[in-house]
């Protein structure tokens, strides 16, 4: 279709932009105001052609940017589309400069081209395009759609910042009811996937002369706190992601071979399911131990697409192949109806010689636009 081919080339086009405005998590200011920028435009256009109809309307939360419609129907949910503007850093192994993108054998290259900004730019043209953009020529009426639409892209979501998508759902006003976050699962749909919780432990001895078998060992402690969180089972299991993961990565303690520790600190590492929340996994193990147990974030939640929510109703109807999903993503931070979809392979995340295939941002413009018109 002729207009898909030219909404891809416009968005390969805004791909190589952003890929070369440096946009590492807590410094996505260049990119956020690039982007703000190119919406603004893109909106004023199509509120000029469209006239009479909605406006669109572009706002800023910190680097957090929200495009949406004035005249959203009270009657239908709120659908948002979200992808991430931050990258991580660029990996040493690099071949190229990361920040210089440039296309070859039908791909782009550069840091950020695959996770996220393949998603960012598929998102932004189906958006326009449903309401009423048509590059090239002239506008259209805006889809008559079963939901309300909006476009969230957030920042800091590499390194789980408070002022992302945590920010935007305490302070923005308007709330989606649904999202669809865009993350390289390869237009899969990811119907869930595990929270994160790291949990420090730390037991308390009583020092003393190890020659002379005195004190309280803590190493001893530990060692017996270990013990029991490797043969603990949780009783609830998760009918997509099976049973929550749990495994103790790290052990310090002492100060010399001839003094018994009188501390002893260990680390675990714990990949929940919706089964449970945060604070519930952190009760069960506290009873289970004597070290004091203290977890770094309680926010990372486990998440899963509701098996009765229009989301889900139209993974199935489109007949779309589901998946779970083995990072984390916005999701967590999202405490409503979800699915995670989006153009690229989560392989190539965080990687040298990052790229994304032309052929995979065209195909997911037109799955998100047949998505969201199938809702």
């Amino acid at each position: 279709m002729e207009f898909l081919h030219q909404m891809t080339g416009n968005a390969v086009e805004l791909l190589k932009e952003m890929i070369a405005i440096p946009s590492i998590s807590f410094g996505e200011k260049g990119v956020a105001d690039f982007l703000y920028s190119h919406l603004c435009e893109r909106a004023e256009r199509l509120n000029e052609a469209i006239g009479k109809k909605g406006k669109l309307i572009v706002e800023r939360v910190a680097n957090n940017l929200i495009v949406y419609r004035d005249d959203f129907s009270p009657m239908k949910k709120t659908l948002m589309l979200n992808s991430h503007i931050d990258t991580v850093e660029p990996s040493a192994a690099y071949t190229f400069d990361a920040f210089s993108p440039f296309e070859q054998d039908g791909k782009v290259y550069g840091l950020g081209s695959n996770d996220d900004g393949g998603s960012v730019v598929s998102q932004i043209n189906a958006f326009f395009y449903l309401n009423g953009e048509r590059i090239g020529r002239e506008a259209a009426d805006p889809e008559d759609l079963n939901v309300n639409l909006m476009l969230v892209l957030t920042a800091e979501e590499e390194r789980s910042g408070k002022d992302g998508m945590s920010r935007f759902v305490e302070e923005f006003q308007l709330q989606p009811d649904c999202a669809i976050i865009g993350e390289p699962t390869g237009m899969e749909a990811a119907i869930a996937e595990r929270g994160l919780l790291v949990i420090d432990g730390r037991a308390e001895g009583i020092s003393g002369h190890a020659a002379r078998n005195e004190g309280v060992n803590a190493l001893y402690i530990a060692l017996d706190d270990i013990a029991r969180l490797r043969e603990y089972k949780f009783e609830k299991k998760s009918p997509v992601m099976g049973d929550v993961k749990m495994t103790v990565t790290q052990l310090n303690c002492g100060t010399a071979h001839n003094v018994v520790p009188c501390e002893a600190t260990f680390v675990v590492d714990i990949r929940p399911t919706e089964q449970y929340s945060n604070p519930e996994i952190m009760e069960l193990l506290q009873n289970e131990v004597k070290s004091t147990l203290v977890a770094r974030n309680l926010k990372n939640r486990s998440s899963a697409t509701p098996q009765d929510g229009i989301l889900m109703d139209t993974v199935k109807k489109l007949g779309i192949a589901t998946q779970i999903s083995a990072t984390t993503s916005d999701w967590m931070k999202f405490p409503r109806e979800a699915v995670k979809m989006g153009p690229g392979v989560s392989a190539r995340s965080h990687k040298a010689d990052e790229f994304i295939c032309i052929d995979e941002i065209s195909a997911a413009i037109e799955g998100y636009i047949n998505f969201i018109k199938n809702i």
